[in-house]
């Protein structure tokens, strides 16, 4: 089993083509795979309670981990509170710890 990080930079409200992470998220991990998805930067809009969120909802139900940046969130003024169920904020040192452990990262 390979362990796999998306990191997912878009804005899924200015790019089309976001809905390939959590596709790609979806594959792998019935696959076997583990993995886990790092939205930053504009990445972390489609988090929010109530957002359109095309793909992202229901990941962490299809076991996989989804996490927003802290640092991200802050920026765009998006309160930890506020995230949809399965997303959780998380250090951008998530990142550098799963590359340090050999996982597989993708960035979009």
């Amino acid at each position: 089993m390979a362990s796999y990080l998306l990191i997912e930079s878009r804005d899924p409200y200015d790019s089309n083509d976001v809905r390939f992470c959590c596709d790609l998220a979806r594959q792998l991990a019935e696959q076997g795979d583990e993995v886990t998805v790092f939205l930053v930067q504009n990445g972390v809009l489609p988090a929010r309670t109530g957002a359109r969120a095309d793909g992202l909802s229901g990941l962490s139900k299809a076991g996989i981990e989804v996490l927003a940046d802290e640092f991200s969130l802050r920026e765009r003024g998006i309160p930890s509170d506020r995230l949809m169920a399965g997303v959780k904020p998380a250090p951008l040192d998530v990142v550098i710890d799963r590359l340090a452990s050999g996982c597989k990262a993708i960035w979009h």
